[in-house]
């Protein structure tokens, strides 16, 4: 005869406490980067944006807010706000556009698609560092740009369209268009692929063209990567300095000054670390502000397509 042992009584809830209990260990180190490593920086950036700093001196002097009024009244922060502006809108369209195009035409049968998908993302793979002595000797007077020019007949259009500022911004925007266009037409080549192919064989069968077909049941389903790009390129827009810095330096005359070169331009060659830092906390209330700007946006549109 075998005697049964009774089941150990446990509390209700007590397990379930355990495990979100591990839960918090597991997520503890993370947390303390994240705190330790960036909400401390933010911070220490604003606490620094409120001083007049060298970045050398032992002795910051406290100015309270002056700094940021000095930014508000600055015309050359203005003209890279403009700058930046600019840049999102242009680059986010005509990355757009051509990501998709591309996208496109390689999803339907052509010969030697792998060929050309590669020749499409290469530029993303570029370093700006390689690329951007390349750029500067083809848009010199002497340039292959200007021979280009002249060898199909428009000769008349060659200048040197790194000196001046009503050129140089356009350079820098097809370069950036140039070396940005794989991102995009490899999220909406994805975004393709994941259609639904009765739903296109049902539009021909209504009698809907190849056109009618892009513009009303396959761009509109691609709502979701369309908001994903413009956030991309958003966040490109703000931080960008690699391309203008190597190929203009952010002029002629700050024809090409954008966010970030203008906070390298007051930290580090400038010493205006107090300043460099109220542009740093101004360049985070933009990020924050267009996240927000386009996360709302994402959703009103998935509210009304549902």
């Amino acid at each position: 005869m075998t005697t049964a042992i009774p089941a150990r009584r446990t509390r209700p809830g007590r397990s379930a406490d355990g495990a979100r209990a591990v839960n918090y260990v597991w997520l503890l180190p993370a947390f303390v980067v994240s705190v330790a490593v960036i909400y401390f920086c933010v911070g220490y950036t604003a606490w620094i944006s409120l001083q007049d700093w060298d970045g050398i001196s032992p002795d910051p002097m406290f100015i309270a807010f002056k700094n940021y009024a000095r930014m508000f009244a600055d015309p050359v922060f203005w003209d890279s706000l403009q700058h930046t502006v600019i840049f999102f809108v242009v680059a986010f369209v005509a990355q757009a556009v051509l990501g998709f195009v591309f996208a496109v035409l390689l999803h339907s049968k052509v010969r030697l698609a792998v060929v050309y998908k590669v020749i499409v993302f290469v530029p993303v793979v570029i370093a700006p560092a390689t690329m951007a002595p390349i750029f500067r000797v083809m848009y010199t007077p002497t340039g292959q740009f200007n021979d280009l020019l002249g060898a199909v007949g428009l000769g008349f259009l060659k200048q040197a369209w790194l000196g001046q500022g009503n050129t140089a911004l356009a350079v820098i925007l097809s370069i950036a268009v140039w070396s940005g266009t794989g991102i995009s037409f490899i999220l909406y080549y994805a975004a393709i692929g994941q259609l639904d192919p009765e739903m296109i064989e049902a539009a021909r069968l209504d009698g809907a063209g190849n056109v009618r077909i892009l513009w009303s049941v396959i761009w509109p389903n691609l709502r979701g990567t369309t908001v994903a790009i413009a956030m991309l390129t958003a966040i490109g827009s703000l931080k960008l300095f690699d391309i203008p810095q190597l190929v203009t330096a952010g002029g002629p005359n700050y024809a090409t000054e954008f966010l970030g070169t203008l906070i390298y331009r007051q930290s580090v060659p400038l010493n205006a670390v107090g300043y460099a830092s109220a542009l740093s906390m101004m360049l985070l209330v933009l990020a924050v502000a267009a996240a927000i700007i386009l996360r709302a946006t994402g959703r009103e549109r998935g509210a009304r397509r549902a």
